[in-house]
């Protein structure tokens, strides 16, 4: 892709956010006024977006050695990045199931202590998603 169709492009995109948000705000703003700028926006903004997909892979064919060593790295990074999700995820999750039972559970305790064991099960179980995610990442980077 050259650089005129690049910076075209780049044109293109921000001319088709800014023109039909122009247009509503230059009218009377009205509901139906902005569905009808809204819906123009992502019209020409994923038209321009797919026109440019389109350029892009149309380019120069690269050799198939550069190509199996580009697909090689890409790989290993995409593995880190799962690796990586799977314990992130894993634990934001986590947290936020041991967050709300934990206390659910300490306020059920505070009342009757002969629940303690059945309400450390459920805190227990939110925090084995962690776990879970964990030994996922674990063998994600086996695979590596």
């Amino acid at each position: 892709m050259s650089m005129l169709v690049k910076v075209l492009l780049v044109a293109a995109l921000v001319l088709s956010i800014m023109v039909p948000f122009g247009a509503y705000f230059l009218g009377q703003p009205s509901r139906s006024r902005y569905k009808r700028s809204l819906g123009c926006n992502c019209f020409f903004f994923f038209g321009t977006l797919a026109l440019a997909a389109v350029l892009a892979y149309g380019g120069d064919v690269h050799a198939a050695e550069t190509a199996a060593e580009t697909a090689a790295g890409m790989s290993t990074g995409l593995g880190y990045i799962a690796a990586a999700l799977a314990t992130s995820l894993s634990g934001i999750g986590s947290g936020i199931a041991v967050a709300s039972s934990a206390s659910a559970a300490l306020g059920a305790i505070s009342e009757d202590q002969s629940i303690f064991g059945k309400s450390m099960i459920f805190v227990a179980m939110a925090e084995g998603i962690a776990l879970y995610g964990l030994i996922i990442s674990f063998m994600i980077l086996g695979k590596l």
